[in-house]
């Protein structure tokens, strides 16, 4: 079968691995519908994501959807050609987690998260045409929610837990600074959550038309125009160290900004002063817990991420389409990939 391997910065080849077998709990999964994400992005572009290094290939991918195939043994409730969706996380190890983080298994120390090289051997990710996961991984996709669709559960279930962290939104009037893909989430997600308003702010104009059409109820091109000021409540999704001294500024004193974007994992300079100053309470939002379980629920009552889903390619054309997702001045924002 073939599968997206990155080999290295800059060197990403459509190889052909072996078919995968399933072992007793498992099942296979005929992969419709992959996502292209940022990790996925900096992968291609620096052979690295944050902290996680490529040591050696890695598939790609984490955004995917698709059919039951096979099952292996002792797999019960699941039929084949059923629709799903997949939970990336594998937690490692003893689950039990101090006191204080209970019901936050996301920040277990030890998760392994498909299309990873956090650790050694890495994760293979989900850019494949089969694909093994355990079946409790699996999300069923009701009616409504077509797999092209339900691979988006997973940025979408990103977003939804970002929400939650700010406590509850509805009522309030709510700034997304950065409108590509997981801002569009954002958006989205703080309206189904019953936010009074939504402003997205970006440099690309192309973004802020996604934006709107994910929900928003203004936008602002900061390259032109300054950001809105005194809002209680500022999701970060851009994840550029040089956004953050403006948005501290911007935010009501006393207020709250979510931290979604992925920020460096190396020493890169940043204006914190206001976080002192006006008191602002600034929050970490790490992937997800079971959100992804919420993110199909809301996409069958009616949450619609299709706005963002601007391009499409076969699995041969992978290379391509992470050139296309890479290139803002392309207008892409949640690029697809053909995978069945």
């Amino acid at each position: 079968m073939k599968a997206v391997v990155v080999h290295g910065a800059g060197d990403v080849r459509v190889d052909v691995v072996d078919e995968p077998e399933p072992g007793p709990g498992e099942v296979v999964v005929d992969v419709e519908w992959g996502g292209i994400c940022g990790s996925d992005l900096s992968y291609f572009r620096h052979g690295a994501t944050g902290t996680a290094v490529l040591a050696e290939p890695l598939v790609l991918g984490h955004e995917i959807a698709g059919r039951v195939g096979r099952l292996g043994p002792d797999v019960r409730g699941v039929e084949p050609g059923q629709p799903v969706t997949v939970h990336p996380a594998t937690l490692v190890g003893d689950p039990t987690l101090p006191g204080r983080l209970a019901g936050r298994s996301n920040l277990h120390p030890y998760v392994r998260y498909l299309g990873s090289a956090a650790f050694r051997p890495h994760t293979d990710g989900g850019f494949v045409q089969h694909l093994v996961v355990r079946a409790d991984q699996l999300r069923p996709l009701p009616d409504g929610v077509d797999t092209r669709r339900g691979a988006l559960a997973e940025p979408l279930a990103v977003a939804m837990h970002a929400v939650s962290r700010a406590g509850s939104v509805r009522g309030r009037d709510v700034l997304v600074n950065g409108a590509g893909p997981i801002g569009g989430l954002v958006v989205a997600a703080a309206k189904h959550a019953g936010a009074r308003t939504v402003t997205a702010t970006d440099v690309s104009a192309a973004a802020l038309r996604t934006a709107r059409a994910m929900g928003a109820d203004g936008t602002v091109d900061v390259s032109r125009e300054p950001l809105p000021e005194d809002l209680e409540l500022a999701f970060e999704t851009s994840g550029a160290p040089g956004a953050l001294g403006g948005l501290l500024h911007a935010v009501a004193r006393g207020g709250t900004v979510v931290q979604v974007g992925n920020l460096p994992g190396t020493p890169t300079p940043a204006a914190l002063g206001d976080l002192v100053t006006r008191e602002i309470t600034w929050v970490g939002s790490y992937r997800f817990v079971d959100e992804i379980t919420d993110a199909v629920a809301a996409m069958a009552a009616g949450l619609d991420v299709t706005p963002l889903m601007t391009h499409e390619f076969g699995l041969d054309d992978a290379l391509t389409a992470l050139r296309v997702a890479d290139d803002r001045s392309s207008g892409s924002s949640k690029v697809m990939l053909r995978l069945s």
